[in-house]
């Protein structure tokens, strides 16, 4: 007699399995008008199988089915298949970076539009803010912090962290080059860090799709990291060209450590600034 498997999985890639996925994605599409279609297929596979096990389901048909009858477990399943994990000043050197090599230039512009694409729950956005603040340059900059999902935009507008994480954060903070100290930007109560309504007023929180949405203003600066791993080739290369249009001339571009311009359409576009930390500028176009 077999045994049940302890969590359910989904198979691998060229099995039968592939139509389910393709049919689940396509079935958000319809109703919920969330894009998916573009993400790597591993990357689905690994969160639904998670998602599966929450929801009590052995098949993606039958996750398909809950999600199209009982539309209150869809904010949980957009959860399980949007990025969740961050922290602030995730990668320090990146930071530092900025502060070093971007910053200067950015002090030449009158005034500065920031674009944080895939969000999340606002670590990296209260990041830039922060870093924005200590340069002198927040009081001219609107930072444009957009995700597609409206519970992490939630979190993100909110700004409150567990306060058990903000050693972390505080080390990240001051490996990055920091000049002064995480806790003056934040309130302790109650076992939470609430940060300052002085940077949130700063910050303008909205949904955005890098599947489907269009270009919303001309910036100086898009930060998306570690957002583009998720994505296929071909979505990759939308994101990347949006990143492009937004972008003005001499602006410049952050990816995650993982992330590259190497297969993009949208390369030449582009001049490295800081190969290490992935820091890219858009280049002078006619």
């Amino acid at each position: 007699m077999k045994t049940a498997p302890a969590r359910s999985e989904v198979a691998p890639e060229g099995s039968g399995v592939d139509i389910e996925l393709r049919l689940l994605i396509d079935a958000i599409y319809l109703k919920y008008h969330y894009d998916f279609r573009g993400y790597a297929n591993a990357s689905l596979k690994r969160r639904l199988g998670t998602a599966m096990t929450r929801f009590g389901c052995r098949t993606l048909s039958q996750l398909q089915d809950k999600v199209l009858h009982e539309p209150s477990t869809f904010p949980a399943l957009l959860d399980y298949l949007t990025v969740q994990v961050s922290e602030m000043f995730r990668d320090p050197s990146y930071f530092r970076s900025l502060r070093e090599q971007v910053v200067p230039l950015l002090r030449t512009w009158p005034s500065l539009k920031v674009w944080v694409a895939g969000c999340s729950a606002g670590e990296e956005v209260y990041s830039l803010a922060i870093l924005l603040r200590e340069e002198g340059l927040l009081e001219r900059t609107l930072i444009y912090a957009t995700d597609i999902n409206a519970h992490a935009l939630q979190r993100a507008e909110a700004g409150v962290y567990e306060l058990d994480r903000i050693a972390g954060f505080s080390a990240n903070h001051q490996r990055s080059g920091a000049r002064g100290s995480l806790s003056d930007f934040y309130t302790a109560a109650y076992g939470r860090a609430v940060f300052d309504k002085s940077l949130k007023k700063h910050i303008v929180f909205s949904d955005h799709s890098l599947a489907t949405d269009s270009v919303f203003a001309e910036v100086q600066l898009v930060s998306c990291r570690n957002v583009l791993i998720y994505f296929n080739r071909e979505l990759q290369d939308r994101a990347l060209g949006l990143f492009r249009e937004a972008l003005c001339r001499q602006g410049f571009l952050g990816l995650g450590s993982k992330e590259s311009l190497r297969f993009s359409s949208h390369a030449d576009a582009f001049g490295e600034v800081v190969r290490d930390d992935r820091i890219f500028q858009k280049r002078g176009e006619a």
